[in-house]
Formats: C-alpha cells, structure tokens, sequence
C-alpha cells in the first residue's frame, strides 16, 4: 500500500513545477492560479462520490480508479496544446486525487489498530512524501534533459505502476456491493461527516499555505536563479519524511491537538521567511521548517479524523477531511495568484497572508481546546453531584 501511494503521489506531483512555464508558452499567463485551482475544484467535488463508493463497493477499487485517472491524463497532456484543452484536461485530472487517497486512508485505518493510528498514518505519508519529493525533482529533470512530453509520458507509467501493485491485495470492507449507476446519487448525508468537522477546520487553514506555494513557489525559483523548480518542494518533503512517523507516535502519546498547535506555529514562521527570502539560504531554510511543519501535521490530522469518525463511515469522514483539504488549496491557489498578480514585489504580501490564515488555524485550536476543557470540567462537576 505504502509504494503504491509512493508511485501515484510522484505521478501526479512530477509535472508541477513545470506547468506554470508550459501554460505561460501557450499564451496564459493570467490562468496560472487555475492550474492548481481547477485540479483541486474537481477532487473536491469528486469526494462525496469516492467517499461513498470506498464505504460500499471496496477500497480497491476506488484507488484503482483514482490512479487510472492519472495514466490517462499523462498520456493527454501532449495532445491539448490549446490553453482551453489544458485548462479542461486539469479539470479531469483532479479526479485522481479525489479518490485514491480518500480509499488509501480508509484501508490504512481498516488495517490500524487504535492506539497506533497515528503512527500508521505516519508510515503512509511517509512514502507518498517521498513521492512528493522525488516527483517534482524528477518531472524537472526530465523536461530539461529530455522534453515536456518524456515528463507527461513518465508520470502516466508511474500511474501504471501503483495500479499493478494493488494486484492480489485484500479488499478489506467486509460488506461489498456491487457497483451500480444508483450508487452515485449522493445526499447532504453522503456528502459531509459532521463529527470531523475539528479536524477539517484546521486542515483547510493549514493548508490554504499549500496552495499558495504550488502556485507562486515555481516562480519565486526562477525569480532567485533556481533552474530546477522542484528543489524547494524535495526540500520540504525530506524534511517531512524525518518527522512524519516520529509526530504520530507523539499525536498518539500526547493528543492530536497538542502536536496540531506545534505544527501551526512552524507553518506560520516557515511562511513569514519565505516571504522574506531574498537569497537561496533563506528559501532553503523555509522549506525545511515548512516541510517539518506538514511533516508533523498530516499524519496527525488523519488519526484525528479517525478518532473523531465512525467506524462504519470511515470513507465518508476521509472524504469530508479531503473536501477541506482541497477547498484549502483551492482558495490559496485563488488567493495568492491574484495577489501575486505576476509581479514579484508582491511576494511578501502574499505569504504574508498565507501566515494569516494558518494563525487562523492556531486561534480555533486554542478555542477548541478550551471548549474540550470545559466540557470535562462539567462533566467531572456532574459525575460529583450524581455521587452525592
């Protein structure tokens, strides 16, 4: 599962750096936002369907279907070489994202024992972080040495790739249905799971910054003489990948809150010194802070919104934290290419806002924690009562 998450994370991942230059050669450069945007739009839209379809017709073949989503994009980039075609084939693409890992982490958590959620979430991002890393790096390298097209097709045989490791791996929902045209008529009830809503909220916060930095980072590098535009996003991934299984021992030690209160700040700090960066060591330096800041985040969110789900819902409430995930990216990817506006005086602002909204995450933590508190304290005040 681990290498198969790997696989489709480096697919997906590789040709970001270069789209903002592929789309700016075709005539638009005011549709940068949208790259990002447009793909996130539709993975979260596609939540409430592959949130559904994992709870009745399996795991497996959800993340079947996200990583076939993958391939095929890979193979079609190269043939829409109009701004329109580009824009429409982003639309489709985003498919992959809402549903392989919405089924991923609903296996995972089938497979988890309880009191080691967050350390299992840990494992799992740490091989799609290394995709995350490798991927962009990669996809680079491959359009300066080779070509455009080499990056795509490459991204589609690793999409291959994570399908063939799936095969002869146990589908792990016990209660299978068989897939019919009825089971994509989805209710409010479909859509939302309630009960997830804390650690959505702090998730869409945190990683409204995600969204900024997929769209302004590629240019920030070109803007400090970087020629390979994946170095800031393998940068961060490693960082993650030194924490990622260390914070969820330490969100299953301590609390998920706790830990979700550390990880802001380092957000908040890492977001303030890439708005500053001026130089190459700065932007390194923010990088890695940014990277330990996601790294201790993720697995700990995921094991929160186990925690906080039904065990018979689990795809549901993995879809419900995904919707936030990529509403989150979506309006950073918005935000920031209209504040940017192309013009890199406008870097520090943007950033700068980005570091806002994640403070934003930190006050509802500090509220939340206050609320659980309290609750305690009544029902401690209650228990004491009834005694007497």
């Amino acid at each position: 599962m681990c290498f198969g998450s790997f696989l489709f994370f480096a697919s997906f991942n590789m040709i970001i750096p270069e789209l903002p230059a592929y789309i700016t050669a075709m005539g638009g450069e005011d549709y940068k936002g949208l790259i990002i945007a447009l793909f996130t739009l539709t993975a979260a839209l596609s939540r409430p369907f592959s949130g559904k379809l994992t709870d009745t017709i399996g795991r497996i073949p959800v993340m079947v279907f996200g990583s076939v989503v993958c391939l095929v994009a890979g193979l079609l980039y190269p043939m829409l070489g109009t701004v329109a075609g580009f824009l429409y084939l982003r639309l489709f693409h985003g498919l992959s994202t809402g549903f392989k890992p919405t089924a991923t982490s609903a296996y995972v958590a089938d497979m988890a024992p309880p009191d080691k959620r967050g350390e299992a979430m840990g494992i799992l991002g740490f091989f799609g972080s290394i995709g995350m890393a490798s991927g962009p790096v990669l996809g680079s390298y491959l359009a300066m040495e080779y070509s455009l097209d080499a990056m795509f097709y490459s991204s589609s045989i690793l999409a291959l790739l994570s399908v063939l490791v799936l095969i002869g791996m146990k589908e792990t929902l016990k209660d299978r249905e068989k897939f019919s045209l009825k089971l994509l008529k989805v209710n409010r009830a479909d859509i939302i799971e309630p009960k997830v809503f804390p650690s959505s909220i702090v998730l869409m916060l945190n990683v409204f910054a995600f969204g900024v930095i997929l769209t302004i980072v590629p240019d920030l590098s070109t803007y400090l003489g970087l020629t390979n535009k994946g170095v800031f996003f393998a940068i961060f991934t490693v960082a993650s990948l030194m924490v990622r299984i260390f914070a969820g021992q330490a969100s299953d030690k301590y609390g998920r809150v706790p830990i979700l209160k550390i990880t802001s700040f380092i957000i908040i700090i890492s977001l303030v010194l890439l708005g500053l960066s001026d130089n190459l060591m700065l932007f390194y330096v923010s990088a890695a802070l940014y990277g330990i800041g996601i790294g201790m985040g993720s697995p700990t969110t995921y094991a929160w919104t186990i925690d906080l789900s039904d065990d018979n819902h689990r795809g549901r409430a993995m879809a419900t934290m995904f919707i936030a995930l990529e509403l989150g990216i979506l309006f950073g990817a918005l935000v920031s290419s209209w504040i940017f506006d192309n013009n890199p005086d406008n870097y520090l602002i943007t950033f700068i806002v980005a570091a806002l909204v994640s403070f934003l995450g930190l006050v509802y933590l500090y509220i939340y924690s206050f609320k659980q508190k309290k609750l305690v304290s009544v029902a401690l005040a209650s228990s004491d009562q009834g005694g007497e």
